[in-house]
């Protein structure tokens, strides 16, 4: 053990020594080759002395760097995260010219432009050269890495994993926001994403299916349910609420907190992570403690809303600092390069994408990336019991330049890395760990609605309304998550239906999620119904059903109840809505299921109104600026995925067992369209795994509110996350009747039915 001890100290002695000698040498290269950058005295010196005074300026500039720039991002922490970003190169150069200033003799010397330059590369030649030492070292490697952890081991069992590996395993759910199944298979076989490839390829790897969102397939309701077990009256991305005259907005901190707050109170259940668990990067919490980037709690003051402090972890080592500023600028300028070819090409279809976008664009695909990644490294190594992170990356690069461009695969293909960097680390923790991916949505392409008929909804429903239409067509603000995401990095309020609340109570209120408009009017008491809209607005309805852009609406009937219009006259009242005929023909299995489930909703919307969908193409209109688009029914955009390790129980077999009647035989036949229906039953599938993985568990301490973090009081009777969930994970796993069906062949992508 002694020998251990000293080979371990002598390892990290050479590595410290190689990393100085390379920032030495970077200096000496860049006082040869900056004019404004020397480590000579006036007189000039011999090799030797300048040799030395750069070892000097490069040990000086580390010590600074190791001891000083973790306490300057702490204290930083205060300022938006965005800043904290474009601070970085400041921070580098002015730790650079404070080390140049400890040089006995004053030979060192340079331009604060300059040092900035010189600080930056010398960070990036210091995490290049520690990295290339320490992967040789699976120790030294391993200590690396946990660094990015937000907590330390401390505190923890000591007996969770362990050198051999010893105790139930963790699980990871990596949510790739946006990516369909039908674009992971593709980009698996074209070679975009081989750590997804050799996942579908290995027999006893990971098994593939897809399945169906609601017909709001947007983060907003699929995540909610996924993680808290219900999206209940989340009819869209935004909707109108009447009795408070409020615009709910899933991005937006207080709705999303909101949501959660909801779905608490209805499922009487914590969320899947309130055992030990970490949200990164998502909407909700989870019921986790352990928080970064989480948008419901960004609407909270005190400790428990400090999931930025997330930023920190990453942001305190000034390698990975100037790395991801260094990534943010170039992702900057191929965005621009990108939207500039295509118009220069004129590109169809195509949207604006100037203005802050090629900024928030980098934010979504370089800065969230990195840092949620690397706190689920941190994750990792802490041995945590479930981990779920959402990497928005595709997702926004998609809505702008289409789901199956050449800047999205290239996304994928960065995706991929970030997975393969995961899995390479989940088979060096302590703990064993299963990877799961997944989904929340797809997306669907197609033009605009406004690029395609000249107009908006909004425009389209003031003409049917009989009121004033402007003379050109205005865009509609897209609904992007990694837009609002930026706006509450930088402290900025998140903007969404103010103009809205605003407008007079007589006009109606027209709202956008992806290719899914919502009709409200202000001043009808709760659900307006079709004979008061049609006695208000005689060819408002009309105008709606039989334009060419719009596939169907839904509205409620006095008479017949609900109904769904279609072209043509079409009118089927809800309870006789069919899949094979009709005006939810083309959308395919499901839609009638999805649009009656939405039709029970209290905030369901006056009209709702879903765009055209052709089949053949498989294309959508978005009523948002965007060529990429999800919210609604039709193609792509409705089928996510989910990807599972072969030891899990299969999710159709845990479906058919929650319906079996007690001493049932157990059969799960393929729904109507493959794999699973809803996002509610993706919870149980997950929630049922981590039963699967960790075995019986008794939550020891509560959820403070809504998911915001634990405290240190048991469960109380009837107190979120003392519900359903918390009583399944308390008592032992109970195996699953044998199928009696058989499992269906995978295909040559792994893809089963």
């Amino acid at each position: 053990m002694a020998d251990g001890k000293w080979r371990r100290a002598g390892a990290t002695l050479i590595r410290v020594i190689a990393v100085w000698a390379a920032s030495a040498l970077t200096l000496l290269a860049l006082a040869g080759i900056l004019p404004d950058f020397r480590l000579q005295s006036d007189d000039g010196d011999t090799i030797t002395r300048t040799a030395f005074t750069a070892a000097w300026g490069a040990g000086a500039f580390g010590l600074l760097s190791a001891l000083v720039w973790p306490v300057l991002v702490r204290a930083l922490l205060i300022v938006p995260a965005l800043v904290l970003g474009a601070l970085v190169f400041f921070l580098n150069g002015s730790l650079l010219l404070i080390a140049l200033r400890l040089i006995p003799d004053g030979r060192g010397d340079a331009a604060p432009e300059t040092a900035v330059v010189v600080a930056a590369v010398m960070s990036a030649v210091a995490s290049a050269t520690s990295t290339a030492f320490a992967v040789r070292d699976d120790d030294a490697y391993r200590r690396r890495l946990s660094r990015l952890a937000y907590r330390r081991r401390r505190g923890r069992p000591a007996d969770q994993g362990g050198p051999g590996r010893e105790g139930p395993p963790g699980t990871v759910f990596i949510q790739l926001d946006g990516v369909g199944h039908d674009a992971l298979v593709a980009a698996a076989a074209a070679g975009l994403m081989p750590t997804v490839a050799d996942w579908l390829a290995d027999s006893s790897g990971h098994r593939l299916t897809p399945w169906r969102t609601d017909w709001s397939s947007q983060t907003g309701a699929s995540q909610l349910a996924i993680l808290h077990g219900s999206n209940h009256d989340v009819p869209a991305f935004r909707w109108y609420e009447k009795e408070t005259r409020t615009v709910m907005v899933s991005s937006r901190p207080a709705s999303a907190l909101e949501m959660q707050r909801r779905a608490i109170e209805r499922t009487r259940d914590g969320g899947l992570l309130t055992i030990d668990g970490a949200s990164r990067g998502n909407l909700f919490s989870g019921g986790a403690g352990q928080l970064a980037l989480v948008l419901s709690m960004a609407a909270r003051r005190g400790k428990g809303s400090r999931s930025r402090a997330g930023y920190f972890a990453y942001f305190s080592d000034p390698a990975n600092a100037t790395r991801t500023a260094l990534s943010f600028v170039a992702e900057v300028v191929r965005e621009i390069g990108q939207s500039t070819r295509a118009r220069a090409r004129k590109v169809t279809p195509r949207v604006k994408r100037g203005g802050l976008y090629p900024f928030i664009r980098a934010f979504a695909t370089v800065v969230e990336r990195d840092v949620v990644v690397a706190a689920v490294l941190g994750d990792l190594f802490a041995g945590r019991t479930a981990v779920y992170a959402d990497l928005v990356a595709y997702d926004e690069v998609a809505h702008h330049s289409g789901p199956h461009s050449r800047d999205a695969e290239k996304v994928l293909e960065r995706l991929d890395r970030s997975l393969a960097l995961i899995a390479k680390i989940a088979d060096r923790t302590p703990r064993a760990y299963r990877i799961v991916l997944l989904s929340d949505h797809g997306q669907s392409p197609g033009e605009t609605f406004a690029g395609k008929y000249g107009l908006t909804l909004k425009d389209l429903v003031r003409a049917g309304s009989g009121l004033p239409v402007p003379r050109r067509a205005q865009s509609t603000r897209s609904a992007s998550e990694a837009r609002d995401a930026v706006r509450i990095a930088l402290h900025r309020p998140v903007e969404g239906g103010m103009d809205e609340q605003a407008a007079k109570l007589s006009d109606p209120i027209v709202l956008a999620s992806g290719n899914l408009g919502l009709i409200s009017f202000p001043d009808i008491g709760g659900r307006a119904s079709r004979e008061q809209i049609d006695r208000r607005h005689p060819a408002l309805l009309s105008t709606l059903a039989n334009h060419p852009g719009i596939g169907f609406l839904l509205v409620r009937s006095e008479e017949h109840g609900s109904v769904v219009l279609g072209p043509g006259g079409a009118e089927v009242p809800i309870a006789e809505l069919s899949d094979e005929e009709g005006p939810l023909a083309v959308f395919g299995a499901g839609a009638a299921d999805a649009v009656r489930r939405t039709d029970t909703f209290p905030h369901v919307a006056d009209i709702m109104v879903n765009s055209m969908y052709d089949p053949g193409t498989g294309t959508v209109h978005a009523f948002e600026e965007q060529i990429g688009s999800h919210g609604g029914l039709g193609g792509e955009q409705s089928r996510p995925f989910l990807l599972w390790p072969r030891g899990l129980t299969d999710p159709l077999d845990i479906m058919a067992a929650e319906s079996a009647e007690p001493g049932e035989s157990v059969s799960a036949p393929v729904p109507p369209g493959g794999g699973l229906v809803g996002a509610e039953a993706v919870h149980r599938v997950l929630t049922r795994w981590l039963q699967e993985s960790s075995g019986p568990q008794v939550p020891l301490r509560a959820e403070g509110f809504a998911g915001a973090g634990p405290v240190d009081e048991p469960f109380p009777p009837g107190a979120p996350g003392a519900g359903p969930t918390a009583a399944r994970t308390a008592r032992a796993i109970e195996p699953l009747p044998p199928p009696n069906r058989q499992d269906p062949a995978p295909d040559a992508t792994g893809t089963t039915a």
